[in-house]
């Protein structure tokens, strides 16, 4: 007897931080070619947040955010997460990655990031790639917990993932999706 029931279909986002334009500028085309066009595409700003990873990528980051129109499988985020290494480790240089890509599926009532480090509040999907639970529909909004991280948990990101719901739901009434 088949129990098997298939997911809803989420909204592909991914936070980037790039310390070179044309490396960004390639990482979304190939990201263009396996996902399709984008639905959103953030302003460029300073990623002020952290100084993590300016050890590896500079002192001068920026963050963006995409999100892309085709929804999809919310199983395929171990493999996306794979992939997005995959471009980063093509785009690096001398070792070092110009562009960090961190693929999350938005679904109606969360935001789930993908990662390759391991922590309590993680689930194990496959490949050494978890999942993290970092944002969640409450109330009419976005409520960060107690890990999410500070740039994901600020108003203006949740404001805009909450818009980028909106539509997901429109899209999902509509049928547009595969």
């Amino acid at each position: 007897m088949g129990l098997e029931k298939a997911f809803v279909p989420e909204r592909l986002v991914v936070g980037v931080l790039s310390s070179d334009e044309a490396a960004e500028y390639a990482a979304l085309a190939e990201m263009i070619e396996r996902y399709g066009q984008l639905c959103f595409h953030s302003a460029r700003e300073p990623f002020l947040w952290t100084r993590y990873y300016c050890p590896e990528m500079g002192d001068t980051i920026l963050r963006s955010y995409w999100a892309f129109e085709q929804l999809v499988d919310p199983s395929m985020l171990a493999a996306i997460k794979r992939q997005t290494n995959a471009i980063e480790l093509k785009l690096a240089r001398n070792g070092k990655r110009t562009v960090n890509l961190d693929p999350g599926m938005l679904g109606s009532a969360r935001f789930c990031l993908a990662t390759t480090k391991d922590h309590s509040h993680r689930i194990p999907l496959s490949d050494g790639i978890y999942a993290e639970l970092t944002l969640m529909f409450e109330h009419g909004e976005f409520r960060a917990l107690p890990w999410t991280y500070p740039d994901w948990a600020s108003q203006p990101v949740r404001q805009m993932l909450s818009e980028l719901r909106t539509a997901l739901l429109a899209d999902l009434k509509r049928g547009h999706y595969i």
